[in-house]
């Protein structure tokens, strides 16, 4: 049974997808939906520790997000906002330390050579979670 949902956002259009498919699920259910943005975290060894959003930007990605999860039939909906050096890695952290059930991401369209140098977070996330993973496109 599906009690708790993470559902990943970076704001682009195609976590916009995941965020509708995770509150249809949270509605069907009855389950708790959070939606996280993961800010990663670049340098920090011998100089600052720089996230790759700004404060108002993370408050901005989460507004719209929980915006859309509420208007998509999602009644129980936070919001969480995570540091981590990897976003995979900071995803699969929290949904496990926080007893998540279901994770749902969205995916761009990377194919071919783009997908190999690029890599996928939803392809990590799915290898390494603990929970049942929707990729949603």
């Amino acid at each position: 049974m599906t009690n708790k949902i993470l559902c990943a956002t970076d704001g682009t259009d195609h976590s916009d997808v995941a965020i509708i498919v995770a509150s249809e699920m949270a509605a069907k259910f009855g389950a708790d939906l959070t939606i996280c943005a993961v800010n990663v975290a670049h340098g920090g060894v011998r100089g600052p520790l720089i996230s790759h959003w700004t404060e108002a930007e993370v408050k901005a990605i989460l507004e719209n997000a929980s915006a859309k999860a509420a208007g998509h039939g999602a009644a129980k909906v936070k919001t969480v906002d995570l540091i981590s050096r990897e976003a995979a890695a900071g995803i699969v952290a929290y949904a496990e330390q926080n007893g998540y059930d279901h994770i749902v991401m969205g995916t761009g369209d990377k194919r071919g050579i783009s997908r190999l140098v690029l890599g996928s977070v939803a392809a990590e996330v799915s290898g390494r979670a603990h929970c049942s993973v929707t990729v949603a496109r």
